[in-house]
């Protein structure tokens, strides 16, 4: 069996289990935000009193923080009542961050195990060698009241991925040219296992932003064996406890891709959709309006220092907004320790407070029609980011700062 497939069995009690089975499955840890809470909390109180452990599940507002509308604002006190009603001691409301990063940074995730939420980027947890896929509000709720949930095992696609990235190219890159080669649908309900130097070398950060974005290309879960720099970010954090979970020599896998990246490029995703990705030198002096730094993608601390490095010494253009959302309060306290936010602000840029801002056009850097963004978010669908008529380039966090500064998309090593 490959990776996916033995947690899913040492989960639903089976010595083995194959593409196609339908198990039922127990779940380590299960999670919601503000957004998809009152759902999921409606459906529970139809079918059960108490959830099945308040210890495994873990609630984060985000999406709209503070609430920018009286309905973000109702939302959130249902959550807030809920939460005290079932006595869970997991609840991550005051500001703390984006739920992908806050899970991992306050130690809810381990290798080997088993997570659901109600958000489709879920699947971020998978950089810790673990199982992990978003859930719609209805199946979260039968997992508050049970601890169970039932799945239909995936085909696994093995990505392999060597080489070195270059100056300016980063995770973001490989990532965004990996979903251009298998395309928004080509892993539907797949699992993609990634494997190579490239990958057992490459920062947390650089893997969470990896594994973040598998659902671009339509997978039900994307999953690394953990690295040392992942082992020691467990240990950060007093996690010792866990197994980690390796494919045997002959596991099975639909496909196989074989990646190298020596010669990449950063890579642009262009307008509407995430998979029209292209070489930044095919794009570069495309006019922009915005430029979007955050995200439960790329609104880590890494990512900040990237973009601060290109920014230092320089002034965002004069008709650019530059909005930068870190990804947890821990990241802009450590940000603001190393002097990190300081260049961002003497750059001009407005920061804001840690959360998921613009990225599902709901609250900050709403964009109006006609208006073009470059952002290092995950999506850029029609409408994404406010106006249906308005358009958004996703790109790593070097190319948004640089193209801050001189108003169109621009390669890096070309200011």
């Amino acid at each position: 069996m490959n990776i996916t497939e033995k947690i899913l069995a040492q989960h639903s009690g089976n010595d083995e289990v194959t593409p196609g089975d339908t198990i039922n499955c127990n779940i380590d840890v299960a999670m919601s935000h503000d957004g998809t809470s009152p759902p999921t909390i409606k459906v529970f109180e139809k079918i059960a009193d108490k959830v099945w452990d308040p210890e495994k599940i873990v609630l984060v507002f985000d999406h709209n923080v503070p609430a920018n509308t009286i309905g973000s604002a109702e939302f959130q006190e249902v959550v807030r009542e809920f939460g005290k009603k079932q006595g869970i001691p997991n609840m991550y409301i005051q500001g703390e961050g984006i739920c992908h990063q806050v899970l991992p940074e306050m130690g809810h995730v381990k290798p080997s195990t088993v997570m659901v939420g109600a958000d489709s980027h879920t699947c971020t947890y998978g950089a810790f060698g673990a199982f992990s896929t978003g859930l719609g509000a209805t199946d979260l709720a039968m997992v508050y009241a049970t601890g169970k949930t039932w799945f239909k095992v995936p085909e696994s696609y093995k990505i392999n991925v060597n080489g070195t990235l270059q100056e300016n190219v980063y995770s973001k890159d490989l990532i965004l040219r990996i979903i251009k080669e298998i395309g928004s649908y080509g892993a539907t309900y797949k699992s993609l296992e990634f494997h190579g130097d490239t990958i057992d070398n490459m920062s947390v950060d650089g893997r969470l932003t990896m594994t973040n974005m598998v659902i671009e290309c339509g997978a039900k879960n994307g999953i690394m064996i953990p690295n040392k720099q992942t082992k020691e970010y467990l240990a950060q954090r007093g996690i010792t406890d866990y197994k980690i979970t390796t494919p045997d020599k002959d596991a099975q896998y639909e496909k196989e891709y074989d990646f190298e990246v020596d010669d990449l490029q950063p890579q642009i995703a262009c307008p509407h959709n995430v998979d029209n990705v292209e070489d930044i030198d095919k794009v570069e002096g495309t006019h922009i309006d915005q430029a979007v730094l955050g995200s439960c993608t790329n609104g880590r601390y890494e990512d900040l220092a990237q973009a601060a490095d290109v920014l230092k010494g320089h002034k965002v253009h004069g008709d650019v907004q530059l909005l930068v959302f870190p990804a947890s309060r821990k990241i802009y306290q450590q940000a603001i320790e190393t002097g990190i936010i300081q260049t961002l602000l003497e750059s001009n840029a407005i920061i804001c407070n840690p959360g998921c801002g613009p990225c599902l056009g709901a609250h900050m850097g709403v964009m109006y029609d006609d208006m073009t963004c470059i952002s290092t978010t995950n999506r850029n669908f029609l409408g994404r980011m406010g106006s249906a008529k308005s358009y958004v380039y996703l790109s790593n966090p070097a190319v948004v700062a640089a193209s801050s500064i001189t108003g169109e998309i621009t390669d890096p090593k070309n200011l």
